[in-house]
């Protein structure tokens, strides 16, 4: 495993790794992945249809990204049936929404030391 240095959230410290969340069944994820050679890199892979993320994962990501809006996908089919297209959703709401369902989070998300990428900004990892 890789570490990079830790993020404290709360009162406990939290050692980070270098890590890539993704759909194993996306298309962009699947080409990004290979672009950038991630598991040759020792990064560690979570498909998020089989593990979900956990609140403290998508907590480190706000942490790192400054909002939970930043790492919701409006691109998901479930957005516009939802009707949430309509509505003006709050920060709490965004969280909610994440881990209620995989397809809201913006993927693949890498997270490397102190840095957080999303969607095709993981190329530049």
């Amino acid at each position: 495993m890789i570490y990079g240095e830790g993020v404290t959230l709360g009162w406990k410290k939290i050692k980070r790794m270098n890590k890539i969340y993704h759909l194993s069944t996306c298309g962009t994820c699947k080409k990004i992945l290979t672009e950038t050679n991630a598991k040759e890199r020792g990064f560690i892979l979570q498909d998020i249809k089989k593990e979900k993320i956990t609140p403290a994962q998508l907590d480190e990501m706000h942490a790192l990204s400054g909002s939970y809006e930043s790492l919701f996908s409006r691109r998901s089919q479930q957005y516009r049936p939802m009707g949430l297209h309509e509505k003006e959703l709050t920060e709490s709401d965004y969280r909610e929404l994440i881990l209620q369902e995989y397809s809201f989070l913006k993927r693949p998300v890498a997270i490397v030391g102190k840095k957080i990428y999303t969607g095709a900004d993981v190329k530049n990892i």
